[in-house]
């Protein structure tokens, strides 16, 4: 049994200055990745673009104006209180949850290779509500977290609820809709919010082992999932099946050398290397910019995590320590899948690599978590008067 004071004393350290620099590193980090995923996105789009619209910059265009709109959010969410996601979460909680439930209704929900998991807005743009879930969940489990923490709760198992049973029904309303890739990062996103309060070990043990027995239950459902472990497994032997996309990609990183073949000249995004610029957007960037690129993209997302890492060791606040934590859980994992598919050392999975391919659920809603990211890092004493400082000194010039 764990007390209220030992979790509390577990949390307390001394007063810890976090620089403001974190947070000028975070900026530098989401913008380098906007940059890259922008300059890539025109590159790999382009013959796509023109066989579908007869235009080769439609994509490029739409994933401009996603960006555009990501950053004005990621920017306003990064000047919120601290008490407007406490006031707020529940119903952004409610609303995902609604969402994933519209999208399981045939008349709703739009479905695209297997995948029931997206609702059609207007015209061409549509909503993908898992990854409206991904954001709500951390900040509604931060939320509950932090104030079951100063609570009279004295056991892990009191502690579990209610966010352990909430999480999991998101994880399940993404696996009825097919979206196997979702459901992964949700399942650690989750664990990482107990972590962050100093769950026992027995938790991530028995979680890990009930995840590891759902996938393999799942993926032998469906013959397409199947064929994407045989590829992983041996992509030579379905190299004109599931395969071809797992080869084709090597294929590119390996053209690529050390500095790439030159931006703008891949050959794999012309009809040979599937989802070039959403899913392996990656071995694009390994073929045009070569080991150099991909290293630049990983280090990014490197610094993503280490200012993540880095504020939720050194803050006094539960809340923030929370969100920093889970935030670095869902871009990790998710760039950990994504290239570790690309590079064949994971199955594919289908999920996009973070900032940087296309999609505009996935741009805006990750912004969107680095907006929240950005909140709570502002709101630490000394990044606070740090930024007014420097805001009072540009306004005196």
């Amino acid at each position: 049994m764990v007390t209220q004071n030992q979790v509390k004393a577990n949390n307390l350290k001394p007063e810890a200055e976090i620089s403001a620099k974190l947070y000028y590193a975070l900026l530098i980090a989401t913008f380098g990745l906007l940059f890259i995923g922008m300059v890539m996105i025109l590159s790999a789009s382009t013959t796509v673009s023109y066989k579908q619209f007869n235009n080769q910059y439609i994509i490029f265009l739409r994933q401009l104006m996603y960006a555009s709109i990501g950053i004005v959010i990621m920017m306003a969410i990064s000047r919120l209180p601290k008490i407007f996601f406490f006031r707020w979460s529940k119903v952004a909680l409610w609303i995902s949850i609604v969402l994933l439930v519209l999208v399981l209704i045939p008349s709703i929900g739009i479905s695209v290779a297997g995948q029931r998991n997206w609702i059609s807005l207007w015209g061409p743009f549509r909503l993908q509500p898992s990854e409206i879930a991904k954001l709500t969940l951390i900040v509604w489990g931060s939320v509950v977290l932090s104030k079951q923490i100063r609570s009279k709760i004295t056991t892990w198992q009191n502690l579990l609820v209610p966010v352990f049973p909430v999480g999991a029904i998101i994880a399940v309303l993404v696996i009825f809709e097919g979206d196997l890739g979702t459901a992964l990062i949700l399942g650690p996103i989750l664990l990482s919010l107990f972590y962050a309060v100093g769950a026992p070990v027995k938790l991530f043990t028995w979680s890990a082992m009930a995840g590891l027995l759902g996938i393999f239950i799942l993926s032998i459902q469906e013959s397409y999932r199947i064929q994407r472990f045989l590829s992983w497994i041996n992509p030579s032997a379905e190299n004109q099946d599931a395969g071809w996309q797992v080869t084709h990609g090597k294929y590119a990183l390996a053209s690529g050398g050390w500095t790439g073949i030159g931006l703008g000249a891949s050959k794999e995004k012309w009809g040979w290397l599937p989802a070039a610029h959403t899913d392996f957007i990656f071995a694009v960037v390994g073929e045009e910019l070569g080991l150099v690129g991909t290293l630049i993209v990983l280090a990014l997302i490197g610094t993503i995590a280490y200012v993540a890492l880095t504020l939720a060791r050194k803050t006094n606040d539960l809340f923030t320590k929370l969100i920093a934590t889970s935030v670095m859980a869902w871009i990790v994992l998710q760039s950990i899948i994504n290239a570790g598919a690309v590079l064949g050392l994971l199955p594919v999975t289908g999920v996009p690599l973070p900032l940087v391919s296309y999609g505009g659920s996935s741009l805006v809603f990750t912004m969107s978590a680095i907006g929240v990211l950005m909140a709570v890092l502002r709101a630490e004493p000394n990044v606070k008067a740090e930024l007014k400082k420097k805001k009072s000194l540009r306004a005196v010039k």
